[in-house]
């Protein structure tokens, strides 16, 4: 029997995210110019900030492409952003050559069928509680929360925590 998904968060090193359906609960609204509106919780956003200020290397890859999207995450500190991704599993495997990471520190958090190939490759596959069946099955975790509702948060923390470095964060920073 392999490791549990606790035993696994003690390796980790690098979050990837996907954004439709992760940090978004997967609506968009159309503006009457067409324009694509996202919502995105800002607790999944700042513990994005948390893992990027305490050293984790964050990544952003997503099909969707979105200007909005992009300065938000810019914003939280995150510069590794692959937006507009036709190919997945090139990206990451690009990504962590270039960082000298290995998959299995890796926690990959996806929803739907474009991130099954880059889920397999990965330590530690998570989702959100509203992820697509085939996603969920190969999750070594899935959140109790829903995508664009903490989801994000939820890994993130609990990675922090498992490695002592949730409430050292936060005391190192309003000390």
């Amino acid at each position: 029997m392999g490791k549990s998904y606790k035993e696994l968060m003690n390796g980790i090193t690098t979050f990837i995210f996907d954004v439709d359906g992760v940090l978004t609960d997967s609506s968009v609204h159309v503006t009457s110019s067409g324009e694509l509106l996202r919502v995105m919780n800002i607790r999944d956003g700042y513990a994005m900030k948390a893992a990027v200020d305490s050293g984790y290397h964050v990544c952003v890859i997503s099909g969707g492409s979105n200007d909005g999207v992009r300065i938000r995450l810019e914003n939280l500190g995150i510069t590794e952003i692959y937006l507009g991704a036709p190919d997945k599993v090139a990206l990451f495997e690009n990504y962590i050559k270039a960082y000298n990471i290995q998959p299995e520190q890796v926690l990959y958090m996806g929803d739907d069928i474009p991130d099954y190939h880059v889920m397999q490759r990965v330590g530690l596959p998570t989702c959100p509680q509203d992820a697509a069946p085939e996603i969920k099955s190969i999750s070594k975790y899935v959140s109790h929360k829903t995508g664009g509702r903490g989801a994000v948060r939820d890994v993130i923390e609990q990675v922090m925590k498992v490695q002592h470095k949730w409430l050292k964060y936060f005391n190192a920073k309003y000390d």
